[in-house]
């Protein structure tokens, strides 16, 4: 069984804020010009030099946070204020802004690789992982990495999740699957101030011989339920055919009639040749063989068109 040692580690890294930034770089050009120009009217260096250090003052202090972040502000080294989004101000050396935490949806694959279920099945699963982020200071502070520790809870709750549930009840349930694993993994991340929004199975990865086993048991099953039905269908039929016979049985007109609608329809094909006994010839009161064979060619004229596409009428 292969570790978690394998799975790719989604390291945290701290998104690309430079200590410059438009506003910033901004404001401390126009405060060089202005030093520069009262220099230049003057004639007194101290403008120019008071200009560099208010503009090195401005380039440091002001930060510009995005409508989706939050930023961990600590001051000496210690937690201070949650700032953001929009302009904020540093005091240079004094503070610091140390983490920039992103609150919008993120979006985790993970996977659990020869896992084995309840019933001893090993079997591969990769799943996504939707959380976000609440409390930016427990974000910051409570936890490393907050990034790699969703990752790895997610993981391992796969894992003790997979544990505790037979193949059958993971390749069909998987809607109770994902709300396990979405509580499991959301009572882990709380003290973090992650909260996890939801956790999607993708996929279920099982060994090929025991998934051509699976197929040809289906098979079996689908051949066994296919048989019983056509038992209950031949049970239908005799049970059909038993009623009829109590029918007939006490009314032998109606076996007459069958009878020789049962003759009709057998008379209506072309080249078709009947063989009906002479007793029951006798028993139906249809004359003597010459008026079957009238009766067989009354039927083949009701049936066969004419030129014109019209069935001709035959006479009673």
């Amino acid at each position: 069984m292969s570790g978690l040692s394998e799975t790719p580690s989604l390291s945290y890294s701290q998104p690309p804020h430079g200590v410059l930034n438009a506003v910033s770089a901004f404001m401390a050009l126009v405060v060089l010009i202005v030093g520069g120009v009262l220099t230049w009217l003057t004639g007194q260096w101290p403008w120019t030099v008071g200009a560099v250090v208010v503009a090195a003052s401005v380039v440091l202090s002001l930060k510009i946070a995005p409508q989706w972040e939050k930023v961990i502000v600590l001051r000496w080294g210690k937690f201070h204020r949650i700032t953001g989004p929009g302009l904020f101000w540093l005091i240079p050396i004094v503070d610091r802004a140390a983490y920039w935490i992103d609150h919008r949806v993120m979006v985790t694959p993970f996977k659990a690789e020869r896992t084995l279920t309840r019933d001893t099945v090993p079997i591969d699963v990769d799943a996504v992982l939707f959380w976000v982020v609440l409390d930016a200071q427990k974000a910051a502070l409570a936890v490393e990495d907050f990034r790699q520790a969703i990752s790895w809870a997610a993981q391992t709750a796969l894992r003790d999740i997979l544990g505790t549930n037979v193949l059958s009840d993971i390749l069909v349930g998987r809607q109770r699957l994902d709300e396990d694993l979405r509580h499991l993994i959301d009572q882990r991340a709380m003290p973090w101030g992650i909260s996890v929004q939801s956790v999607e199975i993708r996929d279920v990865v099982i060994p090929t011989d025991l998934e051509n086993a699976m197929s040809r048991q289906a098979q079996a099953e689908r051949e066994r339920q296919a048989r019983v039905i056509l038992g209950q269908s031949e049970e239908q039929i005799a049970n059909s055919f038993l009623q009829a016979a109590k029918t007939y049985e006490v009314s032998p007109v109606a076996l007459h009639l069958r009878a020789m609608n049962m003759l009709f329809e057998g008379l209506k094909e072309r080249g078709a040749m009947v063989i009906v006994p002479s007793t029951a010839v006798d028993t139906m009161n249809l004359g003597s063989l010459m008026g079957i064979t009238a009766l067989g060619q009354q039927a083949q004229d009701a049936v066969e068109p004419d030129a014109a596409g019209q069935k001709r009428d035959v006479p009673n």
